[in-house]
């Protein structure tokens, strides 16, 4: 049961990271895509835009593609962090902590969850499980 768990939260938190990571890059689900997003992050202080954006889509979208396939999940954890430490301190950290003001309530929560689940592995259904 275990590892049933650790996959529905692979599923759930990879795919969300999916999502926004192809918001950033393509547009895709509301996004802005790249000169979108760049537009914002140079408006956050973030330069170049463009780029950032593009270094922030890749890791969301490389980071759930690992965090959902459970492969390299060491990896994978630390990507989906970084992001979500930046989100932070670059958008939601002024606000505090809880997420009806725009905190980092919800950040952290998946700063918690990518870390513990690179700390305890994937579970059995995961190609680390597989492969390692």
């Amino acid at each position: 049961m275990i590892s049933i768990g650790l996959l529905i939260i692979r599923l759930v938190v990879g795919i969300l990271f999916i999502g926004h990571g192809a918001q950033k890059l393509f547009g895709w689900f509301g996004g802005y895509g790249l000169k979108g997003t760049g537009g914002w992050f140079e408006s956050i202080g973030m330069k170049p835009g463009v780029t950032m954006a593009l270094f922030a889509g890749l890791a969301e979208l490389i980071g759930g593609i690992l965090f959902v396939l459970g492969f390299l999940t060491p990896l994978a954890g630390v990507i989906i962090a970084g992001t979500m430490v930046m989100a932070i301190v670059k958008v939601h950290g002024p606000n505090g902590l809880w997420a009806t003001s725009n905190g980092y309530e919800y950040n952290l929560t998946l700063l918690a969850v990518a870390i513990g689940i690179a700390l305890i592995g994937p579970g059995q259904y995961a190609l680390d499980a597989f492969l390692f």
